[in-house]
């Protein structure tokens, strides 16, 4: 039935179209001779049998009977005037030949040109129109066409992303919104109209014209607003008491795509208003395209992340690597389905295994690895620190180990601000695979070989795992409690898009044994952040939703830092990394304590373990908290 009634669309439009030609060519004579065409003249109409036929296989040439009437577009007019001119063209050359213009007026077909493009183009606009508007012809209805019950859209914002929005809407009725205007606080838009929908007014008044506009919702669409800009924009959103949702920031748009796909609720990282991150695509493209890359971690946070990010570069190959058969899964039916990359292998098993690694290693010889995998959950790794020792040390070494053996060109290690100045097991572990990892850096250099070995340092990444604001949305689902260890505590951070797009950057810059430290900004106070968090969510901190200070726990301290004293602190050609040079210890001089280490955590001494890491970093305060196992 849709099949006919296609069919039938096709012969009316067509039908439409030849009525159109023959009034065009009669107007044209009309124009011509002032109304009054003369008889001799008459005669020359007779060409029509040949005009209509052929224009009309230039439309389909120009592939005006292919397209969707009711999304006419400026490509479209375009081909209708080249059809037109193209027409035009011929039929003057034609008659040219044959008669040298004898008894035809050449004035007629320029005006037949003219016109026929006026009358074909107008009904394709018309076409569109009706399409768009409360009513549509009788026989181009469907479902598209069909007016539906749409929420009223107010939309702060009157710029791009407000522009292309509003139009995705007008040229879809299938979406369930109609924009009613926009507000902005510049001056010179306001009174300005958008695709025929006027701007408001200032942002400020958003109450009176949500009253006014009757609207629903409410959008903000400001992909580049910062943190304070977003925090006063839902402010006020809030006080009209109507939904209000956002687009994503720059950051998180890959290539500036703005679409109603893109809407979502308002989330932390619009507050924490991170600037975009500027890439050198060109550099990163040269290290990925076409190589092997090896993500362990591949279904962690920022190991996921990494693989979104790299995937974007075409690999030839994406090994993932992950101990979790929920989290690999997850990540590999995410770039089978959304992402259409199909050149990844699915690794499961730990970094521990080094027969794994060998038989990995031989068989795809990775050019590139990014290593993410490691616990970093402060007060578990503390009451199990052998688990640290081996997953976040011995690990790390094996798959440095190997990568150097096979060639790897750049092995990049996550690393944590939690490894300044650690006061847990996390930290000092984590520290300690920074300090193999020079040391490596160096055997590389004695050796001759081109692995550059080098670790990027950052703090905390919103809504990763063992974040705390999955923790306080939960809370806030409950009802409450919020639990903040203290009103004082502060912690860096930045969105895991941002961080994941920087380890990208760094691992172009790096010529081997740096520490890269990404620019965090200002540190956040947590209390402040379970605030925002329950007014995000609709309700009043302290009196809808309590906020609880439980005290430190094992292993944490009241502020992190990036930077230790007597690391060299050195700015790049990136304003947002920066790179920390030190003293590298050699690998001989580390073994002593690195079998220590191993014979301290298969005997479960917790106290061992700490004795020994302070011994290799002295800036590491070990503190006193008890493990979940006594010594073996």
């Amino acid at each position: 039935m849709k099949h006919q009634i296609r069919k039938l669309n096709f012969w009316i439009v067509l039908g439409v179209d030849l009525l159109l030609l023959v009034a065009a060519h009669l107007l044209a004579y009309v124009i011509r001779f002032d109304g009054a065409v003369p008889r001799e003249h008459l005669a020359n109409i007779s060409v029509l049998y040949f005009l209509l036929p052929a224009k009309l296989l230039l439309f389909h040439f120009f592939g005006l009977y292919r397209g969707m009437w009711r999304y006419t577009s400026l490509s479209d007019l375009v081909n209708i005037l080249k059809a037109c001119v193209v027409a035009g063209f011929m039929t003057l050359s034609a008659i040219l030949l044959l008669n040298r213009f004898s008894g035809f007026s050449r004035a007629v077909f320029v005006l037949d040109a003219l016109l026929t493009f006026l009358f074909i183009a107008g009904f394709r606009i018309g076409l569109r129109i009706s399409c768009q508007s409360a009513f549509c012809l009788p026989f181009l209805q469907d479902d598209a066409c069909k007016r539906q019950r749409r929420r009223r859209l107010l939309i702060i914002g009157a710029g791009d992303a407000a522009e292309k929005i509003t139009r995705e809407i007008s040229s879809n009725q299938a979406l369930p919104y109609m924009v009613v205007g926009f507000l902005d606080d510049h001056a010179a838009k306001i009174g300005q109209q958008i695709h025929g929908i006027p701007v408001l007014g200032p942002i400020a008044d958003i109450s009176e014209f949500v009253f006014k506009t009757k609207a629903q919702e409410v959008l903000i669409a400001i992909p580049s607003a910062n943190r304070d800009q977003m925090q006063r924009f839902v402010e006020l959103c809030r006080t009209c008491e109507i939904p209000f949702k956002t687009l994503p920031g720059l950051g998180e748009m890959i290539s500036d795509r703005v679409s109603i796909k893109t809407i979502r609720d308002v989330s932390y990282k619009d507050l924490l208003g991170r600037p975009p991150v500027r890439l050198e695509l060109d550099q990163i493209g040269k290290i990925m395209a076409a190589n092997t890359v090896l993500v362990t971690g591949a279904g962690g946070s920022i190991g996921s992340e990494l693989c979104r990010q790299i995937v974007r570069f075409h690999p030839a190959t994406l090994i993932l690597m992950d101990a979790s058969e929920q989290n690999l899964y997850q990540i590999e039916m995410e770039l089978l389905h959304e992402y259409g990359f199909r050149d990844y292998v699915a690794v499961l098993g730990k970094v521990q295994d080094k027969t794994l690694l060998e038989s990995l290693f031989s068989h795809y010889r990775p050019t590139v690895v990014f290593h993410a995998a490691a616990y970093k959950h402060v007060p578990m790794v503390e009451g199990n620190p052998w688990e640290g020792v081996y997953n976040n040390i011995f690990a790390s070494k094996r798959l440095m180990e190997v990568s150097l053996r096979y060639g790897v060109e750049r092995f990049i290690l996550i690393s944590t601000d939690k490894a300044v100045r650690p006061t847990n097991v996390m930290g000092a572990t984590k520290r300690m695979t920074e300090i193999l990892m020079q040391g490596f850096c160096e055997k590389a250099r004695s050796a001759g070989a081109g692995t550059r070995f080098m670790a990027v340092r950052f703090g905390n990444v919103l809504g990763s795992s063992g974040s705390v604001i999955p923790l306080f949305r939960r809370q806030i689902e409950l009802g409450g409690p919020v639990t903040v260890t203290h009103p004082d505590m502060t912690r860096y951070f930045m969105s895991i898009e941002e961080a994941s797009q920087l380890i990208l950057q760094a691992a172009t810059m790096g010529e081997g044994g740096e520490v890269f430290i990404l620019e965090m900004g200002t540190p956040v106070r947590i209390g402040q952040m379970a605030r925002d968090l329950i007014q995000l969510c609709g309700k009043e901190p302290d009196t809808e939703i309590e906020i609880r200070y439980t005290g430190l726990r094992p292993g944490e301290k009241m502020y992190e830092e990036l930077i230790t004293e007597g690391e060299g602190i050195v700015k790049t050609g990136h304003e947002k990394i920066m790179v920390l040079r030190g003293n590298a210890a050699s690998l001989e001089d580390l073994h002593e304590s690195l079998e220590n280490l191993k014979r301290f955590a298969s005997t479960h001494d917790a106290e061992g373990i700490k004795a020994e890491l302070v011994k290799v970093i002295p800036e590491y305060t070990a503190q006193v908290s008890g493990s979940v196992l006594p010594k073996g």
